[in-house]
């Protein structure tokens, strides 16, 4: 009888946009269900637009959506008094530029029912020459020079821009500008919510038509001062916040899914003989690849020259 604590491996939910790219099927083996890009994957998702399946143990073949609704004590005592599911992992492959960006918080009015607000963190897995993220206003900007940078499509003039290259990390509070810019693939943990309010689009079209912009909702959420790189957490812990925890492991390693909350592993790579081992069962791993191990499943280990995104709450 298989336990229910066993961890399972995830399907992705994929997204498509005008921006992405292809190298998350041609690299990292993402299935892109028949769409023309795989824009996004959204390795660990129960958002009601896109949730990951489960596709191995006693539950394969369910949404994380179903499961999270049905069985909250997979998912630890931090989630048993939730509403929504706390994170969502993804991987992006940026082909061109996204648009200028901002994301609401918990508790902008502006925000949509049933979301929760969007801080979220990035770790640049490739970079394209010259590739850069766009991170807040270079210096402090007033609600009407930023309004009339909008309306004047001169916004670009005040954004940041970061250089960036492989194993950069970047946490983002909501509220922050932002995009990430042409040749650049990343993971990215978030809050569970799918709120953008886009700014500008530099004039693209999108089925004859432009973007939709939201810039009365982005005027009443963004940070208008410069945006800060927080300090390192140091080690392995790449971030640690209110929202979530993220740790980068490399090589052979051991872990503990305790009671207070899931694990969840995002591999970035893997050699051909890579596994998970827990208990007597021993689950092959690959790069692109994702697996939910529940809160209480206790001991586990990763075999293999890997390097694995760490999450939990």
């Amino acid at each position: 009888m298989q336990s229910s604590r066993q961890p399972m491996k995830l399907r992705p939910h994929v997204t498509q946009a005008v921006w992405g790219g292809s190298r998350l099927a041609r690299d990292y083996y993402i299935d892109p269900q028949g769409l023309p890009n795989t824009a996004e994957a959204w390795a660990l998702s129960a958002h009601p637009r896109g949730s990951s399946v489960a596709q191995t143990g006693p539950f394969a073949g369910q949404s994380l959506e179903q499961l999270f609704a049905a069985r909250r004590d997979l998912f630890g005592r931090k989630c048993i008094d939730m509403k929504i599911f706390p994170v969502i992992v993804k991987l992006i492959d940026a082909r061109e530029d996204l648009s200028i960006q901002v994301h609401p918080r918990d508790n902008d009015p502006v925000l949509l029912p049933g979301e929760a607000g969007k801080t979220e963190c990035w770790y640049i897995l490739e970079a394209a020459p010259g590739a850069r993220l766009y991170l807040g206003f270079r210096e402090a900007i007033t609600p009407a020079r930023f309004a009339a940078a909008i309306e004047n499509n001169t916004i670009m003039d005040f954004v940041q821009a970061y250089p960036v290259q492989p194993g950069d990390f970047f946490f983002i509070p909501a509220g922050t500008l932002h995009a990430i810019g042409a040749g650049v693939l990343l993971a990215e943990v978030q809050q569970n919510s799918d709120t953008t309010y886009r700014v500008y689009d530099y004039n693209r079209l999108q089925n004859g038509a432009p973007r939709q912009l939201h810039i009365k909702q982005a005027m009443a959420v963004t940070d208008l001062l410069p945006w800060e790189p927080p300090s390192p957490a140091g080690g392995e812990t790449l971030c640690a916040c209110e929202y979530f925890t993220v740790e980068q492991r490399s090589g052979s390693f051991t872990g503990e899914a305790g009671e207070d909350s899931f694990v969840h592993l995002l591999i970035l790579e893997a050699d051909n003989s890579a596994k998970l081992v827990w208990e007597d069962i021993r689950i092959p791993i690959a790069k692109g690849g994702s697996v939910l191990i529940p809160a209480g499943a206790g001991k586990y280990s990763v075999d293999g020259d890997v390097r694995v995104l760490v999450n939990t709450v």
